[in-house]
């Protein structure tokens, strides 16, 4: 996890980069056997294939990395808009190597706090309150 003091600086250098209004998506990828059977035959790394995609539709690649588990890519990309991430996801799919692939827009922390306000005013009840069962 980065520190504190990297993430001031990845804060820094998007606001100076023009990339402050940007959105953060978590892009999670799963291979399928023909997929992975292509990676281990022909080792490479997928990064840069991933960046000129992201690139391509004006976003940003912030990082990515191999996992295991549930999902064999986790990237993290910061795109325009939502079109533009679900274009990015359509064209992995589309690619035939893949069994899966999940985008999910993530908020900054003071995005969610925002949202957190924004909840405790919003007169939401649930089934269980009392008010319902007058």
């Amino acid at each position: 996890m980065p520190s504190a003091g990297q993430r001031g600086q990845l804060a820094g250098w998007l606001r100076a980069e023009g990339h402050g209004d940007m959105r953060y998506y978590l892009l999670q990828v799963t291979y399928d056997a023909a997929g992975w059977a292509a990676l281990v035959d022909h080792p490479h790394d997928r990064t840069e294939a991933l960046r000129v995609s992201v690139q391509a539709l004006g976003g940003t690649l912030v990082g990515m990395w191999l996992a295991f588990g549930e999902s064999d890519v986790v990237a993290i990309l910061q795109m325009p808009d939502d079109v533009a991430a679900a274009g990015v996801s359509m064209a992995i799919s589309a690619g035939g190597a893949v069994t899966a692939v999940k985008t999910s827009p993530l908020l900054t922390i003071e995005e969610g706090m925002t949202a957190m306000r924004k909840a405790s005013t919003s007169g939401y009840r649930p089934p269980s309150d009392e008010f319902w069962r007058r």
